[in-house]
């Protein structure tokens, strides 16, 4: 399996992004996609996960602004009322039946004015 990730980059706070990510290859092997984060000194964190069971897992931080939507192999973040705070490498994220994991290529995303 190999995620692509797409979107990203910069925008103004209050503003709005979308991430998506699609995998490819043995498909059917997948249970988890989502998206992790790591900021300039920070650890890398969850921003928000979906499974092939339709159950979905918020940050904290990402409750109420981002949503996460999965369409079989592709998933999509919506990321509203962006803040500075969110400026991190995003990175697309799958988990397999298996429990084995693979992560994508990660995307800058920039909130500054």
């Amino acid at each position: 399996v190999q995620l692509q990730a797409s979107g990203g980059g910069l925008v103004q706070p209050g503003g709005f992004l979308d991430l998506s990510c699609a995998a490819s290859g043995d498909i059917a092997i997948i249970n988890v996609m989502g998206w992790y984060r790591q900021a300039p000194g920070k650890q890398r964190e969850l921003v928000a996960v979906a499974t092939t069971g339709g159950k979905t897992t918020y940050a904290d931080s990402a409750k109420g602004r981002f949503t996460i939507s999965r369409d079989n192999a592709k998933v999509t973040l919506r990321m509203n009322s962006l803040k500075p705070e969110d400026t991190a490498v995003y990175s697309c994220y799958s988990q397999f039946w298996s429990g084995a994991e693979v992560w994508g290529q990660g995307t800058q995303v920039t909130v500054s004015s």
